[in-house]
């Protein structure tokens, strides 16, 4: 086994719950700056930001350079991620923008429940019965979080 695999640094756990957290004041941050600004433009600012700061990491880390051929599938489906993503922060914002982070942000976290039924329909992916259960409360959750009273 990678040595790396076994270290906290090298776990995916740990990578999956920084996200989680930076996806959590994701929520913060934006609902905060779009008060007074037009959500589209307000995505537009946090794309460039984004872009910044990864051209930023390629080059301090001496990434930034030729990676070689990418096949065209590759590029066919990164393109269809980045088309994706905006489409998603868009969206995002704008529901920011209208309505509470409290009840936004668990309807776009049923994002984990479509990620498992696609990830079975178009990957194969088989969930456990466990994780069939788990992705249940996800969404059964994100419901009730978001119901009005």
């Amino acid at each position: 086994m990678n040595p790396d695999a076994m270290s906290w640094s090298g776990s995916w756990q740990m990578w999956a719950v920084l996200s989680a957290v930076f996806a959590a004041l994701t929520a913060i941050f934006a609902k905060v700056g779009v008060e007074d600004i037009n959500p589209d433009l307000a995505t537009f600012i946090r794309t460039v930001i984004v872009l910044a700061s990864f051209a930023v990491i390629l080059f301090a880390t001496g990434q930034f350079g030729a990676p070689g051929p990418i096949s065209t599938r590759t590029w066919t489906f990164l393109v269809l991620s980045g088309l994706a993503t905006g489409a998603s922060w868009l969206c995002y914002f704008r529901a920011l923008k209208l309505g509470p982070a409290t009840l936004v942000a668990p309807i776009d976290k049923l994002s984990v429940v479509l990620v498992a039924l696609f990830a079975f329909v178009f990957l194969g992916e088989r969930p456990s019965a466990t994780g069939w259960l788990g992705i249940a409360l996800i969404a059964t959750g994100a419901v009730l979080l978001a119901l009005k009273k």
